[in-house]
């Protein structure tokens, strides 16, 4: 068993962890703001670790490095896409007035709101 394998098995581990923790937070929060943002960023971070791990994991145990590139190109585009759908849905979520827990303090998108109508 070589360095890589370990390394990859650790990610792949550790994305793993992300996974339960994102599935705690679904589970555990209170409205569906906080349960997307614990989601996204959870999730996010398990995909990045089990992708990447694989990817490393292929180099020490297979000798591949074509699953390296194609690991990099899909853990980029998760990256990219993955925060802007979570946006999207909160975004929707919003103007479709599902209501923020009683306890959030904080309201910054109906202060943006309430700016952008004053300018007008």
């Amino acid at each position: 068993m070589s360095i890589t394998s370990t390394v990859g098995e650790f990610l792949v581990l550790f994305g793993t962890i992300f996974y339960f923790l994102s599935t705690l937070g679904l589970i555990r929060m209170p409205d569906v703001y906080n349960r997307m943002q614990t989601a996204t960023k959870s999730a996010t971070l398990g995909s990045l670790g089990v992708i990447v791990g694989v990817g490393i994991w292929a180099i020490g145990h297979v000798g591949s490095y074509s699953w390296v590139t194609k690991t990099i190109i899909i853990a980029v585009f998760l990256l990219l896409t993955n925060p802007i759908s979570a946006h999207a849905l909160i975004r929707a979520a919003y103007k479709s007035g599902i209501p923020l827990w009683e306890g959030s303090v904080v309201d910054k998108y109906k202060e943006a709101l309430e700016r952008e109508e004053g300018e007008q």
